[in-house]
């Protein structure tokens, strides 16, 4: 994997005699952890890309590096506030899924990148339909990111949280049989009273988040962060994500971009009703392995 952007210290390929092309090594923040100064060596049309001696060579960054990379925003002084991150694939052609998933569009680093996001999250956000099509299981504790988890007062693993207007749910699904920690589930106060009793039975948690049927997503983002949960991740489906976007409440994008070509009428990412003016994010940093492009975008 190589750093594309930002071009900084980090991105700055060695050149020998140990000296830095950019001059100095260091961490610019002071925030990375050890060896995360060396995930240099980006070259090959990154900022090293000029230099004499330019380190050519891609190298799997650690989890720790990666988790250094994602980090959320350190919290402010009037304390942690709720941030939203979306982490979703897309292939050149803009295709968010193939078949009706998006595994076939993945690949090995992504994955990676995608259990570090899940690390780093209080809670992941998923739609109901998402749920059902990707087979959802339950996110596990990982032993690598246990004491970093406990340093920041979460829980072993992040909750999965659904949203459903129907609560149309497969209660027999590890998802709710087997969590880690109880899964969420959000809907409106116009729920059906039997499918929300249901729900509770299998040992779901229910966060009303909305007046009608559906999920308000200006009350989801609250709701959680009044149970404590921050740090929040979404992996769509397109659908609610395209809901989070034209509701102004995504903070940020980690996008893959899959070096493939599917055709056909897969949906993009985010999906439902445009936006009256697009939304502008910038870029942040962008990674890059076997074609793969991992890109991290804010919203401006």
């Amino acid at each position: 994997m190589r750093r594309l952007f930002p071009v900084t210290d980090e991105t700055t390929a060695r050149v020998p005699g140990g000296s830095a092309g950019g001059g100095g090594g260091g961490a610019a923040d002071g925030g990375l952890v050890a060896g995360a100064a060396g995930v240099a060596g980006a070259a090959g049309g990154g900022a090293g890309a000029g230099f004499p001696g330019a380190d050519l060579v891609d190298r799997e960054w650690s989890l720790a590096e990666l988790a250094v990379a994602y980090a959320y925003p350190r919290s402010g002084p009037g304390g942690r506030q709720p941030w939203l991150r979306a982490n979703m694939v897309s292939t050149l052609d803009g295709a968010a899924q193939h078949d009706g998933r998006s595994q076939p569009i993945s690949s090995t680093a992504d994955m990676r990148i995608f259990g570090t996001l899940r690390a780093l999250a209080d809670v992941v956000i998923v739609g109901a339909e998402t749920v059902r099509q990707e087979g959802y299981r339950p996110a596990r504790a990982r032993a690598e990111f246990a004491g970093a988890r406990k340093a920041a007062g979460q829980e072993p693993a992040p909750a999965i949280a659904v949203v459903s207007a129907s609560l149309d749910l497969d209660y027999g699904l590890p998802l709710f049989t087997s969590p880690a920690v109880p899964t969420l589930v959000l809907t409106g106060a116009a729920a059906a009273p039997d499918r929300i009793a249901a729900a509770e039975k299998a040992g779901a948690s229910v966060v009303v988040a909305g007046d009608g049927v559906g999920v308000d997503p200006v009350r989801a983002v609250q709701a959680l962060a009044e149970l404590g949960h921050t740090r929040l991740l979404t992996e769509g489906g397109p659908r609610l994500l395209g809901q989070l976007v034209a509701a102004g409440v995504l903070d940020e994008l980690c996008l893959t971009i899959s070096p493939m070509l599917t055709a056909g009428d897969a949906q993009r990412i985010a999906g439902g009703p445009s936006v009256a003016v697009p939304k502008r994010f910038g870029l942040v940093s962008l990674l890059e392995e076997d074609g793969f492009l991992f890109g991290r975008y804010r919203r401006t």
